[in-house]
This record gives structure tokens, C-alpha cells and sequence, in this order.
């Protein structure tokens, strides 16, 4: 069921790729850019990391923190952001808790064949916890600059 802005995010609790627990009360006070991504180092989600590495400085200078979010484990989520020195935390949901807590877990279908994954989708959550913008289905090349254009 998708989620509207507006209403308080779904909470979260679940370690990063360093293995420290993120919860969605850690980033209370500063606005947070919750994105969601199928599959690390792929072409797509490549692009989209590296976009949101890009403006980690901008986004930082409107106080705001960045958390990628995918199926993967957590040693190749640390891979990835080594690789492409990713600025921001990434967190690991191999059982896609998160994602189906914010509607992202779906069925899709490619060359005939149907299967479950991660819709790409980001959710821009202001400081008090409430969903302030939110964008399922984005483009990987449209979601840092989104993001950016709906902060407070």
C-alpha cells in the first residue's frame, strides 16, 4: 500500500554495513533522505548512488542526511560504497522489512518472467519523523535532484 506525505514514517531498526543499528528516531531533528534501490553495483543503482555522493555535500548544507536502502547483505552494501566512496550509510534489508513497511516490495516483471523486488523509490522525511515527500517509481538519473528540489 503506498504511503502519502504527510502522515509519520514507518519505523525502522535494522544494522547498516558497518553493522551499527539504524533506527529512524537517529535522525530526529535533521530532514533524511530514506532512498530505495534494488541491487548494489548495477548499472541503475550505480548511477544513482554515485548522483546521491554528488550532492552528499548539498544536501549536508540543508541538513540533510542521506540512507540507501536495498535487499543486499551487508559485506556487499560495504563493497559497494568502498568502490564508489559512497559518503552516506547503507542499510542492508535481505528480508525486505523496511521496504515493505514503506510500500517498496513489489512484483515485477522483466522478459516474461515475474519476480519480487524493490521498487525505486525515495521518501523525503522532515525532522519531526513525517513523510514530506514522497516519489515511487523514480528514475535512478531523477532521484538525487528530486530529493534536493522537495527539501524544507
Amino acid at each position: 500500500m503506498p504511503l502519502d506525505a504527510g502522515i509519520p514514517a514507518p519505523d525502522f531498526s535494522l544494522p547498516d554495513e558497518t553493522g551499527t543499528m539504524r533506527r529512524l528516531s537517529d535522525f530526529r531533528g535533521r530532514q533524511l533522505i530514506l532512498y530505495f534501490y534494488p541491487e548494489d553495483d548495477t548499472p541503475g543503482c550505480t548511477k544513482e548512488a554515485c548522483e546521491f555522493r554528488d550532492a552528499s555535500k548539498t544536501f549536508a548544507k540543508r541538513d540533510a542526511v542521506i540512507v540507501g536502502i536495498s535487499p543486499d547483505k551487508a559485506a556487499a552494501q560495504e563493497k559497494f560504497a568502498t568502490k564508489y566512496s559512497l559518503p552516506f550509510t547503507l542499510v542492508p534489508d535481505p528480508d525486505h522489512t523496511i521496504a515493505e513497511a514503506y510500500g517498496v516490495w513489489k512484483e515485477k516483471s522483466m522478459y516474461g518472467r515475474k519476480y519480487m523486488g524493490i521498487l525505486r523509490s525515495h521518501f523525503v522525511i522532515d525532522e519531526q519523523g513525517n513523510l514530506a515527500d514522497v516519489q515511487y517509481n523514480v528514475k535512478a538519473t531523477d532521484s538525487a535532484p528530486k530529493a534536493l528540489a522537495s527539501l524544507g
